[in-house]
């Protein structure tokens, strides 16, 4: 039996590759801490100790400090740096002090809610005093919805429930928001472009319902490193911030290594596929036990490197180990993928971005990226997925033959001196805005001359009375429509509903394997399309558009159905009786390559004909 090779001796070992073309060693940094403040409650003092906390890093230290003398604060530093602690202890300290104070944390998934909870709940559990957080979303059932609203001391959530199930119903929620001290806000550099500018109106109306019930919260955002921290978090809340990012966490000796495949067609310069060149990477890795992640940037791409590399390690450390990660995949499936990453049950995980935002994954040691992120604040949010505060860390990015891949790589300068991006919103975006107005109305009434953030609205709010969505009485506008406005408007896309898959390989136990959105669904779950989930194909044997269902079943067989050629290809059809094919489009070389393959699968020996 071969000996397992520790990272440093793959590192090495990869040194020697003729494919590398830029290598950049990060040096390690020790922690720069201070003393927890002695005006922290004993009891959370104690529960920091039983965690091996004994002190502070410098911006955990200046955050705690400046909440507590009454200012909004933005905390930015790099990935697993203990930014959540910036909000937990004050937020903490303050309920310890009152056991009236309530808190509201908006987290931008499901998943992000779900994993802070378990961590908030362990320490409150060391301190030993009766907090009662909880999360509130559409997983919520209605039971404990009930308790949250009336006795939760830490409401967790994100923007879409506060958005359609909490601000639209305020009144249930008087405890909250009459005693509403803080709203925290994590992860704020993923609110831009639309989804921030309709969050920023949301936001706008959280704070027109506190006016209400006589509370004024302060704001505590946390952020990953982007150009305009302070901008956008002003932009976002409407109110004055305080940048902190003096990062005190330490961090391993990491690699940043630009790795370029080796051309393949000199005269066309075309180079081996990137996909390639990432599984065979990443075995080197997984059958040295080496913990490591691969980013793609599709969910096919990614069922698509998942099924390679488990074919390639199969025998050496088994199937089940490495696992795929994405959009589509049913909660409690998630959840049990982060506690295998958490615990090495584990070894290694294929997935979108969806996993670049601040969920624990425990010690990964290795990133793969399948091609440039398309960002830089992308690349370095998906980097600090390796090498989490100690130990040697290994990040890889493989280009692929796209010209903004080859730039970078080739111009490693332009990626290493250069900043991350700015993030941009438009709050006042006019339909945006009118529909935040709608349902801010629906909430509390207008008073003529009443502002809406910074921005004066009277004839956004005259123009809804012409359209007889409000009334005018005296100085005030009044909801006058039968509609629920909120259930109109989404923050996120134009379709609301996702399509539910459904297994029914086994007639004796139907199961739900996962979901897709509206618009993906038309072109991935199209009757006889192939859907890959985990590595395994499907074959779709109808989607019902009005119910929004797709029934598949597992095959065995080597090709899927895939967005782009979906588009390309548009009709294919095949008698299978007389198997005659007929082709209805021109075609490419690449479109007749794949065509010519996928008749050989199925036995035919005849090349599909070019047309002119």
């Amino acid at each position: 039996m071969l000996r397992k090779k520790s990272l440093t001796e793959l590192i090495q070992d990869l040194r020697a590759n003729e494919n590398i073309i830029n290598w950049t060693e990060i040096e390690p940094k020790e922690a720069k801490t201070k003393p927890i403040p002695e005006s922290v409650d004993p009891r959370i003092i104690s529960a920091f100790l039983k965690r091996g906390m004994e002190q502070l890093y410098t911006h955990q230290f200046t955050a705690y400090e400046t909440v507590r003398k009454g200012e909004n604060i933005v905390a930015v530093t790099p990935t697993a740096s203990g930014k959540t602690l910036c909000y937990n202890l004050p937020v903490l300290q303050a309920i310890a002090e009152d056991d009236g104070s309530r808190a509201l944390y908006l987290f931008p998934t499901k998943a992000l809610a779900q994993d802070q909870k378990s961590e908030l709940n362990d320490i409150i559990s060391e301190m030993g005093i009766d907090i009662k957080s909880f999360t509130y979303d559409g997983d919520t059932s209605p039971a404990i919805r009930t308790i949250v609203r009336n006795v939760g001391h830490i409401v967790i959530t994100n923007p879409d429930m506060l958005h359609s199930a909490i601000l639209p119903h305020h009144t249930k929620w008087v405890s909250l928001f009459s005693n509403l001290k803080y709203i925290v806000i994590d992860e704020l550099h993923t609110y831009r472009g639309v989804f921030g500018s309709h969050v920023a109106n949301v936001i706008r109306r959280l704070k027109r319902i506190c006016t209400f019930y006589g509370s004024n919260p302060l704001f505590i955002c946390t952020s990953a490193t982007i150009a305009n921290p302070e901008e956008l978090a002003e932009q976002l809340t409407g109110n004055p911030m305080r940048l902190i990012d003096d990062n005190g966490a330490p961090s391993g000796r990491k690699h940043f290594v630009f790795y370029n495949p080796p051309i393949v067609n000199k005269p066309l310069n075309l180079r081996k596929s990137s996909t390639v060149e990432v599984n065979q990477l990443a075995k080197k890795f997984l059958t040295n036990k080496i913990q490591t992640i691969v980013f793609a940037r599709s969910r096919v791409r990614v069922e698509i490197i998942l099924s390679h590399i488990q074919e390639l390690v199969k025998n050496e450390i088994g199937t089940k180990s490495i696992r795929g990660y994405r959009g589509g995949y049913l909660p409690n499936q998630r959840r049990e993928i982060e506690r295998g990453l958490r615990n090495g049950d584990i070894l290694g995980v294929v997935s979108t971005n969806a996993l670049e935002l601040g969920v624990d994954i425990g010690q990964l040691q290795v990133c793969i990226m399948t091609g440039y992120p398309g960002s830089v604040a992308s690349t370095w949010q998906q980097a600090g997925r390796a090498g989490r505060r100690h130990g040697e860390a290994l990040v890889l990015m493989v280009a692929s033959n796209t010209p903004i891949d080859q730039y970078i790589v080739q111009n490693p300068e332009y990626f290493f001196d250069r900043s991350p991006e700015s993030a941009r919103i438009n709050p006042e975006n006019l339909l945006i805005l009118v529909d935040h107005i709608r349902c801010a109305a629906y909430e509390l009434p207008f008073k003529k001359g009443e502002q809406f953030g910074s921005i004066e609205i009277v004839d956004i709010l005259e123009y809804l009375v012409e359209e007889r969505v409000l009334t005018h009485a005296g100085d005030t506008f009044y909801w006058a429509n039968l509609a629920f406005p909120a259930s109109e408007v989404s923050l996120r896309s134009a379709a609301q509903e996702n399509v539910v898959i459904i297994d029914q390989s086994e007639a004796a136990n139907v199961k739900i394997i996962g979901e897709m959105d509206r618009f993906s669904a038309m072109t991935l779950l199209h009757d006889e399309a192939i859907y890959l989930h985990e590595g395994v194909q499907f074959q779709v044997e109808k989607l019902d558009w009005d119910h929004k269902k797709a029934y598949v079943r597992e095959v065995d067989v080597e090709y899927y159905t895939d967005a782009n050629l979906a588009v390309k290809l548009k009709v294919l059809s095949i008698d299978l009786t007389t198997k005659r094919r007929t082709t209805s489009i021109h075609y490419g070389d690449a479109a007749i390559n794949f065509l010519a393959t996928m008749f050989k699968k199925i036995n035919y020996s005849t090349e599909p004909r070019r047309t002119a």
